[in-house]
């Protein structure tokens, strides 16, 4: 069944890790991620994330401990299906967990996890991380195999990566991209029909953000690098604000 009415209020979660990027650049103690979660809030967003990868590229073991402290939003924990993260998360118990793949060598997360593949592995790795009460996310993409599979292993919530749309306009080729564009709203569909939250991420700026946000069944949408970058040019209350602005006018 198609929905022509939006399931609730859409989320807006900011990404502060390049934040940290910023303050690693230099080795010292700033920019803040933890002051910039606080000036998220007071924007409008409903929630903060932060990715600790295995390097510490940006976000740190420290941040998350000052995070899980300082924050009165909602906390979506990204990590990588590791031991080591398991264990972290389940020491902080964040609100949620979004698993994500990961490489060493990637600039960024390139691509949806690999669900179908790593069934078994998977719902075994996720299943002490809903005991705890957290809520587990799986970062995957528009692809029917993945969703079924992330519904099979007990994810609540899936997360579908919208990279490629965002790659396709920003090279002109919008054929393409209307296409990716269907197909993440078809997929929202059928998550939504197996009982999965869908959320969605990754690339998305001012001028993609809308059509993403109009899709009746995506209820959270987490946007970081460019809101980071934006920021530089107009301030990073402002550059929530006006996101936040095109989500609410877009589900409108």
């Amino acid at each position: 069944m198609t929905l022509t009415k939006p399931l609730g209020p859409l989320r807006l979660g900011v990404n502060i890790d390049h934040v940290a990027t910023v303050r690693n650049a230099r080795g010292s103690a700033y920019p803040d991620p933890i002051r910039a979660a606080k000036v998220a809030e007071a924007a409008g967003a409903d929630g903060i994330t932060a990715h600790l990868r295995e390097d510490r590229r940006h976000i740190s073991d420290a941040d998350i401990e000052g995070l899980m402290a300082a924050l009165t939003l909602p906390l979506n924990f990204e990590m990588a299906a590791t031991a080591e993260m398991q264990a972290i998360a389940l020491r902080h118990r964040p609100h949620a967990v979004c698993i994500v793949p990961e490489k060493r060598e990637e600039r960024t997360t390139e691509g949806g996890l690999e669900v179908a593949r790593e069934e078994n592995r998977l719902a075994h790795f996720i299943a002490p991380l809903r005991e705890v009460g957290c809520r587990v996310s799986i970062f995957i993409a528009a692809d029917a195999r993945q969703i079924e599979a992330a519904a099979r292993i007990g994810a609540e919530v899936i997360e579908l990566h919208t990279g490629a749309y965002c790659d396709l306009h920003a090279e002109g080729r919008f054929d393409e991209r209307d296409a990716e564009l269907a197909r993440l709203g078809e997929m929202a569909g059928y998550a939504h029909s197996l009982g999965l939250e869908v959320h969605a991420g990754h690339g998305l700026t001012y001028e993609t953000v809308e059509r993403v946000a109009a899709f009746p069944e995506v209820m959270e949408l987490n946007i970081g690098h460019f809101l980071i970058g934006e920021a530089i040019f107009r301030g990073l209350d402002p550059a929530i604000r006006e996101m936040r602005r095109l989500m609410d006018a877009a589900r409108a």
